[in-house]
C-alpha cells in the first residue's frame, strides 16, 4: 500500500525505514509545516510528492494510508481530516489527548470505511506474543513492576526556561502519555483492564508530569508502572507469580524474556532475536489487517487503545493534569 507521513522527527524516519523493510508499505508522500523540511525529507527518501497543506495531502490519490507523528495535541484534527478523505490512519502514540477524541475518530473511521490504528510497537512483536502465550507459567500472578524511566535531553531545555512539546500541556505532553503508554499497553495486553487506577506524579511547572508511579489494581494482584522523562534507570520489568517470575529487559522493545522458577531458581530464556527495526512488526500486522479486512484483530487493537487512553485519562484527572485541548 502507498503511504504518506506527517511529521519530520526521528520517529518518522524510523517508521519509514521499518515500513520499507516490511515490504508492505511504499512511501509516496511526506508532509511538514515548512516547505524546506518537507523537501528535505522527500529528497532523503526519494519521493516526488511533498505537502505543506494537510487538506491537499488528504485529497491525494497517491496515498492509501497515512502515518501521523506530529505533536500529540494535533493528532485528532489531522487524523480526522485523513479519515474523512477515506485514508487509513496510523497515529503515533499517544493516539489522542482523551477518550472523547478517540470515540469520535473511530466513529468517523467507521463511517468512511477505513481503519484507524495507534502506533505502539511493543505489542506487535514476536516476544510480546511469546510472553502472552507463556504467562501461565508463572501460576497465580501476585505483582508486577513495569518501569520505563528514560532521561530526556529536552528536559535540559525545559530547565533552561524553554517548554518543549513533550513537557507542555498545550501539546498534551507528560511522562505518562509519552513513556508510560509502553508499560501500560504491556499490562493491559497481558492482564486486561484493571479494576482501579491510581497515579502519583511529579508535576512540573508547565502543569504536566515529569515522572510518576501508576498503580493498576487487579483482583488478586497489583501492577506498578514507573515512568519518567526527568531521571534514568536500568532496572528491568518483572512479573511475579507463585510458580515463577518473568524478567524483561525493557517494556519496549521487549528484547529478552527470562523466566525464573520460584522453586528450583533455574532460569530459562524464552525470547527470540527480533529485528533491530522493531517497528517493522506493527507495519506488517497493520498492513495485513487492512489487506485482509481482519475486523477481529482490528477490534482487539481498537479496544486496547481505548482502555489505555481511559487509564491515562483517569490518572490525569486525579491529579488535575489538563491538556490545552480540554480547556
Amino acid at each position: 500500500m502507498n503511504f504518506g507521513t506527517v511529521g519530520t522527527g526521528w520517529i518518522t524516519s524510523s517508521f519509514i525505514e521499518a515500513a520499507k523493510f516490511s515490504g508492505k508499505l511504499n512511501l509516496t508522500a511526506v508532509y511538514s509545516r515548512t516547505e524546506e523540511k518537507a523537501k528535505q525529507l522527500a529528497h532523503t527518501y526519494q519521493v516526488d510528492q511533498y505537502f505543506t497543506d494537510i487538506e491537499e495531502m488528504a485529497k491525494s490519490s497517491e496515498i492509501e494510508v497515512v502515518y501521523i507523528a506530529s505533536p500529540n495535541s494535533i493528532h485528532f484534527e489531522q487524523a480526522v481530516t485523513f479519515l474523512k478523505n477515506k485514508k487509513h490512519v496510523i497515529c503515533e502514540k499517544p493516539i489522542f489527548s482523551n477518550t472523547a477524541e478517540l470515540d469520535k475518530a473511530f466513529q468517523i473511521a467507521e463511517e468512511n470505511g477505513v481503519y484507524l490504528f495507534e502506533a505502539i510497537r511493543n505489542i506487535h512483536t514476536p516476544n510480546f506474543r511469546i510472553l502472552k502465550d507463556k504467562i501461565q507459567m508463572a501460576g497465580n500472578l501476585r505483582s508486577a513492576m513495569l518501569p520505563y524511566i528514560q532521561y530526556s535531553s529536552r528536559y535540559d531545555l525545559f530547565l533552561q526556561g524553554e517548554e518543549p512539546n513533550i513537557f507542555s500541556s498545550t501539546f498534551s505532553g507528560g511522562a505518562l502519555v509519552d513513556l508510560g503508554v509502553y508499560p501500560i499497553f504491556l499490562a493491559i495486553g497481558l492482564f486486561g483492564e484493571p479494576a482501579k487506577v491510581t497515579y502519583h506524579p511529579v508535576i512540573l511547572s508547565s502543569g504536566v508530569d515529569g515522572s510518576g508511579t501508576l498503580v493498576l489494581e487487579y483482583k488478586d494482584f497489583v501492577c506498578t508502572i514507573l515512568c519518567s522523562k526527568i531521571s534514568h534507570s536500568a532496572i528491568p520489568c518483572e512479573i511475579h507469580g507463585e510458580k515463577g517470575t518473568f524478567v524483561l529487559e525493557d517494556a519496549a522493545p521487549i528484547s529478552e524474556i527470562k523466566f525464573i522458577d520460584s522453586h528450583t531458581k533455574e532460569s530459562e530464556i524464552l525470547s527470540v532475536i527480533q529485528e533491530e527495526k522493531d517497528m517493522v512488526y506493527e507495519c506488517m500486522n497493520i498492513a495485513e489487517i487492512v489487506a485482509t479486512n481482519d475486523d477481529d484483530q482490528y477490534e482487539k487493537l481498537k479496544n486496547l487503545s481505548k482502555i489505555v487512553l481511559r487509564v491515562t485519562e483517569v490518572a490525569r484527572k486525579q491529579n488535575n493534569i489538563v491538556f490545552g485541548v480540554e480547556r
